[in-house]
Order: structure tokens, then C-alpha cells, then sequence
């Protein structure tokens, strides 16, 4: 398996959609403490929903060097919403939109990563009043009322503007404000040094997820249940870690207790900041080229 470093390939808009809603496929079929997956559903919400809100989101993230990145978020969360009637993805789109646009406007000498910092300098109020409807249609719990910007009412400053205002308090914030720093410079290399072990791809994405949450207390945690709570989890990922994660057979037994104990009725200590941005990692990852025979021709039967 090839990990490259260098600039990624130029990619068609079909292809970066594709590779969007496979990044959203393989985060949801990975077991990650606290998360939906295929054999553990919230009370309000499927494995299913995931899987729809993956294939949803793709037509408006094809478009996404043909419009505002607002609109590319709106219009993801509009498709998602006629498949589901929970949030399944609001962070998750608010992170892939300007990944999808930077992978179709970038210049051909510009990194991925420059091409997102552009992305997101260029935003505009225009972009904000998108993004604040998307929010208000997607409806994520725990958001409350802030001085500033309340997404409640209509913004008067540019999306990313408006994203620093929240940065300390909301994750998906923060890599707006930072140029997606913890995607590229954390998320991305630990996906990609799992890989480089010889993990799956579903192993990989939990340690991944274990090792963001384990450096940084999970931002839709701490809103719904408090800084206390979600410093609590940020040990036991830091435990699972400690004893291997998913390279030792201590470390997923401390995976799946963690997952245990983050179970409730309600969902309140779910990761999902966590896991958005391991979903933006996986991205990234398949925008650089690293999944196998892609970008290679085949000469099979048609």
C-alpha cells in the first residue's frame, strides 16, 4: 500500500464526491467506542441512517467547486434530511465541503492543505446564512445560546469569522479557524502510520479515533455533559492507547470497555466530534491517492 506525501492527484468531481461518501461508509462501519456501527444503534438512529446520509450528501459535494461552500453545506444537509430524521452528519459535512472544494480548485503546485486554508479565508456572510440554516434543518443537541453569532438568528459576519467565535468550545470550529490542523497534522499521519502497520482499514480508523480522543476532550461531549465528563473519557481513550490500542489484544478489550461505558439511553457521552473529524481524515487519506488501484487503469471486461 502506497502512503504518499506529495501533492495529492488531480481528481475528477465525481471522484472526490466518491471518495467522500466512502470516507463516510468506512467511519461508520468502524466500532468506535461510543459511536453508531453496524451491530450498536442509538435509540434514535440506525446504522442504516449513516449508510443513506453517506450516499446523500454526494451529488452536493460533486458540485462543490460550482457553487459557495454554503451552499454545498446546505444542500447536504437538505438531501440528508429527506433520508433521515436525526442528525447523522451536520460536522461531518461541515468538514468534507471545503475538503471537496479545495481537491476541485486547487492550483496544480498547491497542497491539499493550502488549498483548504484558501477555501475557507474566502468565505463570506452569504456563506454563514447557508451554514446557520443547515444547522438550524440539521437540529445537533447541545448547541444552547451564545452573546455572539447565535446561529439562532441571522449572522452579520463571514463563516469563518463566525467560526472563531466558537472555536473553544466546538471542535469542528477549531479547524476552520486552524486550517483543519488537527486533520493534517494529527488525524491524518495516525490513520495513516495504522495503515502502515498492517491494520484494516476498520482497525485503523478506531485507533485513529482513539488516539485523537485520547489527545483532546471531545467537544459534543462537553456541551451536552460537561468539560468533567468529557475529560473523563479523554483518560480512558488515553488507557486504551496506554495498553496498544487496536495492535494489542489489551488495547481492544480497553477499546470495547470504553465503548461499554459510554453507552446510554440517551447517547450523552457519544465522541461525535471526535468522529467527525476521523471521518475528514479518512477523506483526506483517499484524496491523496492511498487506497488500492486507485488511479490505476484496468483493463478488465467492461
Amino acid at each position: 500500500m502506497s502512503l504518499r506525501s506529495d501533492a495529492p492527484p488531480r481528481l475528477h468531481a465525481a471522484d472526490v464526491a466518491a471518495r467522500a461518501q466512502l470516507a463516510c461508509l468506512l467511519e461508520v462501519s468502524a466500532p468506535k467506542p461510543g459511536n453508531v456501527s453496524p451491530l450498536t444503534p442509538f435509540r434514535d438512529a440506525r446504522y442504516e441512517d449513516f449508510l443513506a446520509s453517506a450516499v446523500a450528501i454526494g451529488p452536493a459535494l460533486a458540485e462543490a467547486a460550482n457553487q459557495p461552500l454554503g451552499v454545498t453545506i446546505h444542500s447536504a444537509i437538505q438531501a440528508t434530511r429527506r433520508w433521515t430524521a436525526t442528525n447523522t452528519n451536520l460536522g461531518i459535512v461541515l468538514l468534507l465541503a471545503p475538503l471537496a472544494r479545495a481537491a476541485l480548485t486547487r492550483d496544480d503546485d498547491a497542497s491539499l492543505r493550502d488549498a483548504v486554508r484558501s477555501t475557507l479565508a474566502a468565505t463570506t456572510v452569504g456563506d454563514a446564512l447557508d451554514v446557520y440554516a443547515a444547522i438550524r434543518l440539521a437540529s445537533p443537541g447541545g448547541l444552547g445560546n451564545v452573546p455572539e453569532q447565535d446561529v439562532a438568528f441571522a449572522p452579520t459576519v463571514s463563516l469563518l469569522e463566525a467560526m472563531a467565535l466558537a472555536q473553544r468550545r466546538d471542535a469542528i470550529a477549531r479547524e476552520y479557524v486552524t486550517g483543519f490542523e488537527t486533520i493534517f497534522t494529527a488525524a491524518v499521519p495516525a490513520l495513516c502510520r495504522a495503515r502502515a502497520d498492517g491494520l484494516s482499514w476498520s482497525d485503523a480508523i478506531v485507533h485513529a479515533y482513539l488516539t485523537l480522543l485520547a489527545a483532546t476532550p471531545d467537544t459534543h461531549i462537553a456541551r451536552k455533559v460537561g468539560a468533567a465528563a468529557a475529560g473523563k473519557v479523554q483518560r480512558r481513550a488515553r488507557v486504551a492507547l496506554e495498553e496498544g490500542g487496536m495492535h494489542r489484544p489489551a488495547g481492544r478489550v480497553a477499546a470495547v470497555a470504553l465503548d461499554h461505558a459510554l453507552r446510554d439511553p440517551h447517547n450523552r457521552q457519544n465522541p461525535g466530534a471526535t468522529a467527525d473529524l476521523t471521518t475528514a481524515a479518512v477523506f483526506v487519506t483517499l484524496l491523496e491517492g492511498n487506497w488500492p488501484g486507485a488511479g490505476e487503469e484496468h483493463h478488465g471486461r467492461a
